[in-house]
């Protein structure tokens, strides 16, 4: 009796304790260790869902934009792509996809992220919209802007009759009101889009591309107030509760433009924001106000995004703040928020409810209204501002591109549910196709071709019909000529005007040669203005006429909307460029007359943007110094020691050389790349070793016997030599050309001309030679057919008819020095008996390096040798395939760049024409 009730108990106690338990016990924290399913949605946790969609949604973007870059769409058509695959259309198919990926309990977590990123986008759209260049250009962007708008609001407000009766609302709605979004989803214009396509297309800085931007601006401010309205008619009750809405809204307006912005500046001067760039601070006060101010928009029944819009636009873009505060919040909204937005808009689209002719004879309808209504719109419009027919038509094909701006758009009338889903999906697809075609439509209507015939024609050089030019030129024998005109023709050669590729990496090399071709800089005496017109001026005193020197930095267009602002600000940002104003004051410094620019451009464009600033300031001399990396970052590489010769700047270079409508020089320094290393000093002896690149957390003030560390010098010495050497051909009168001009501003010089005694095969094959401009091309399509029409031309060969007349320049300018010039100079004839390009560029260097030697210590030496394509077949019959390195910098010039000769080399290359 005893032991049944002891177990009666026991089992009483144990069943109370594990009641008690299982009721107490905290849920599994072990995860998927505790066999727990990720991919299940928890109310209390739900990150690890988010995160899976985040994932997917942004791999699969990454995956689609890469084949769309090729043929040079935005990323937003990857984005939504993206999300119609998530979505019903495709995966949706997939049994239980979107119930574990996609659950309907997980989508509010989903969309507030996702609003929360439009907020921000908004707010940089509006930071992009400067007003400025809408008032300097008020008559196109009047006339375009609003022409472009009022013909497809019109035939918008035509369709919306149908699709009303057809596809009603989910709720109801008045026509008025579903008859203004219409409208506006067909008129409205991307501008964000617009500025990356005129970039790509080379039409930024064209009347075209002006005209554009101006009525984009416009456009953009017109459709953005007009859907206000409509989503201020949607939300109110009645018609008397809209007006309110929308007289609150301008009062809104009102007090953020007149009573918000003067305290913002006020503020940003005082902290010296709009100078020094935007501090933490300035940047968390203005996401506070984009905050309060969607906010405010959202509680009086319009949405969030027009308050953060509006803050955007009353952001300064004085001293580059705007751009500023841009790359502070661009990387996080556009590689995460937007694609989550955007395939959020792809999930709520559904093709295969689009599944009966009627719905796609209406998909059709939407697509031609959308497209012809902008087109004619904007090209009749621009017709009438004085543009030709196919400058007309360009601007209507651009205006015609919806990009993301609809997308917005449209998400807002899906949710304010005046779009059913099937007409959501009708205008996705008119958002995809009318975007998709912006820009081969843009490119086949308005070529690189026609727009350099019509640049011409509108500068009165060529007849239009012909296309023969206007003016010709006379062109003379040096050898018929004689000496006279052998030194005219060296006289032609001389370096006038300059075109610089500013780089940070190089500009004590850029400044070192401009120095050289413009000479020392020479004090006169002051006079006061009082007494200026007693002192006598001696008549036979001519003015010196210096090297004017324009200056471009190139900046690579990226993805980013801070480079999109840079590009459609580009005047006033090179302003304030500190290279391009660092560029500016040396050359005051150094009484050099300079200007500059920056141009923002993709990187596959550099040679090609080079080409056409040195084609537009008809500039003597295209000047490239060498990028120690090898790669077109300005950013130093520390790990290396060694300047690189191969790369993407190899390709670079080559791709100007072939392009180039003037002299071309190419600056590789030598002190550039010592001046940078870092000294390593023995302990025993004091005396200093290799000169080696090293990262060091160390701080110099720290170590013990500051004494024992030498202080390397980070400045060029000015180059007081300079050794040319001569072969014959065009490259070479240039570089003795150059060389004779650096000896009349000081330089000494020793000019050896090579006469070759040899039977090598020197033919040209130009086959190979177009082979490699084929593969070397850039993705510009006007370049391609430029690129093989010049590598296809037969490359100067040093022959005998040739070198008579090398050596009657030659002989001309022996026998025409000056008395003070003499001094200074050697000039002399060498006969070389070489089989190989090795024994020609061996004897070279060894001339060159004996010729160093006679230099004192503190002496630079400078190597002119000229790009001698003649030397080709050389290297091809006995050094095997040619790389990139003798392509691009020529036989002798390539060994001077392996060699370890010490100074500098330019290597020259005579125009085509």
């Amino acid at each position: 009796m005893s032991s049944l009730l002891a177990t009666t108990v026991t089992k009483t106690i144990t069943a109370s304790a594990t009641a008690t338990t299982s009721a107490v016990r905290a849920a599994p924290q072990g995860g998927i260790l505790e066999h727990g399913n990720p991919a299940k949605y928890d109310s209390s946790n739900p990150i690890i869902i988010f995160i899976i969609q985040a994932g997917i949604i942004i791999i699969l973007c990454r995956l689609l934009h890469y084949p769309l870059s090729l043929l040079r769409q935005p990323r937003v058509i990857a984005e939504v792509i993206g999300g119609i695959i998530l979505g019903p259309s495709v995966f949706g198919h997939i049994p239980k996809f979107t119930a574990t990926i996609f659950p309907r309990e997980a989508m509010p977590n989903l969309s507030l992220v996702a609003n929360l990123g439009l907020i921000l986008f908004l707010f940089l759209v509006g930071l992009e919209v400067d007003v400025r260049f809408l008032f300097s250009n008020w008559r196109q962007a009047l006339c375009v802007g609003l022409g472009g708008m009022a013909l497809p609001f019109g035939l918008g407000c035509g369709i919306a009759w149908g699709l009303y009766e057809t596809f009603p609302a989910p709720v109801p709605i008045s026509f008025g009101t579903f008859c203004l979004f219409v409208g506006v989803a067909m008129a409205i214009t991307a501008f964000p889009v617009l500025c990356r396509i005129l970039t790509e297309l080379k039409l930024l800085q064209t009347p075209v591309g002006i005209i554009v931007l101006s009525a984009g601006v416009s456009n953009d401010v017109t459709g953005w107030v007009l859907l206000a309205l409509c989503v201020a008619l949607v939300n109110a009750g009645s018609g008397i509760t809209a007006l309110w809405v929308l007289l609150t809204l301008v009062g809104y307006i009102l007090f953020i433009v007149f009573a918000v912005r003067p305290t913002f500046l006020w503020v940003l001067n005082r902290t010296r924001s709009i100078q020094d760039g935007p501090s933490q601070g300035v940047i968390a006060l203005t996401l506070l106000l984009v905050l309060t101010s969607s906010f405010f928009t959202g509680v009086i029944g319009v949405h969030p995004i027009f308050g953060a819009f509006i803050i955007g636009i009353i952001c300064p873009h004085e001293g580059g703040f705007a751009i500023k505060v841009t790359e502070k919040v661009e990387d996080l909204v556009s590689a995460l928020f937007l694609p989550l937005y955007f395939a959020l808009s792809g999930l709520s689209t559904n093709l295969g409810l689009l599944n009966t002719g009627l719905i796609w004879g209406y998909v059709v309808g939407i697509i031609a209204v959308a497209f012809f209504g902008k087109f004619v719109g904007a090209s009749l419009s621009a017709r009438a501002c004085g543009m030709v027919w196919r400058e007309s038509f360009a601007i209507g094909s651009l205006m015609s591109c919806k990009g993301l701006v609809e997308l917005i758009v449209l998400n807002i009338g899906l949710n304010a549910k005046i779009l059913s889903v099937q007409t959501f999906s009708m205008f996705v697809v008119m958002a995809l196709v009318t975007t998709f075609a912006t820009t081969p439509l843009t490119h086949a209507l308005y070529p690189p071709a026609y727009q350099k015939k019509l640049a011409l024609w509108k500068q009165g050089k060529i007849d239009w019909d012909t296309e023969e030019p206007l003016t010709g030129a006379v062109s003379h024998d040096i050898v018929s000529g004689g000496p006279n005109l052998a030194t005219e023709k060296l006289d032609n050669s001389r370096v006038r005007k300059m075109l610089v590729y500013l780089r940070f990496d190089n500009m004590p090399a850029i400044l070192a040669f401009m120095n050289l071709l413009s000479g020392p800089q020479t004090t006169e005496a002051q006079i006061h203005p009082t007494k200026s017109q007693v002192v006598e001026q001696n008549p036979d005193v001519k003015p010196v006429r210096r090297v004017t020197a324009h200056g471009v930095r190139l900046i690579s267009l990226t993805e980013r909307p801070s480079s999109v602002m840079q590009v459609s600000e580009v005047d006033e940002y090179a302003l304030l460029d500190p290279l391009v104003n660092t560029f500016r004051t040396l050359g005051q410094i150094y009484n050099v007359p300079t200007s500059g620019e920056v141009d923002v451009v993709p990187e596959d464009s550099f040679a090609d943007t080079l080409i056409n600033r040195a084609s537009n300031y008809s500039t003597d001399l295209l000047f490239i110094p060498w990028s120690e990396s090898g790669s077109l970052s300005e950013n130093a590489d520390l790990q290396r020691s060694e300047v690189v010769y191969e790369g993407p700047y190899t390709r670079f270079v080559l791709s100007a050389l072939q392009l180039a409508p003037c002299n071309t020089a190419i600056f590789i320094s030598r002190s550039a790349k010592h001046a940078n290393h870092l000294l390593q000093t023995d302990s025993a002896n004091r005396r200093p070793h290799a000169l080696l690149r090293t990262k060091s957390t160390l701080s110099v003030r720290s170590l013990s016997n500051l004494r024992d560390l030498p202080a390397p010098s980070l400045t060029i010495q000015a180059i007081k030599h300079v050794f040319c050497a001569l072969f014959g051909g065009p490259d070479d009168m240039l570089a003795l050309g150059i060389s004779m001009q650096m000896v009349e501003k000081g330089c000494t010089a020793t000019i050896v001309r090579f006469v070759l005694q040899s039977d090598i095969d020197e033919t040209h094959d130009d086959d190979d030679e177009i082979t490699f401009a084929k593969n070397n091309t850039t993705t510009t399509p006007n370049t391609t057919k430029m690129d093989r029409s010049v590598s296809a031309m037969p490359a100067p060969l040093i022959r005998p008819e040739d070198s008579t007349r090398d050596t009657a320049l030659f002989e001309s300018v022996q026998a025409n020095l000056a008395a003070e010039v003499l001094a200074r100079v050697t000039i002399e004839t060498t006969e070389l008996h070489a089989d190989s390009a090795t024994e020609v560029a061996g004897a070279v260097l060894a001339r060159a390096t004996s010729d160093s030697e006679m230099l004192p210590k503190k002496a630079n030496n400078l190597v002119v040798v000229g790009r001698n394509w003649g030397l080709r077949g050389l290297a091809k019959n006995h050094g095997g395939d040619i790389n990139e390195v003798d392509r691009c910098l020529g036989t002798v010039g390539a060994a001077c760049a392996r060699s370890e000769l010490k100074g500098s080399f330019v290597v020259v290359k005579a125009s085509s024409s």
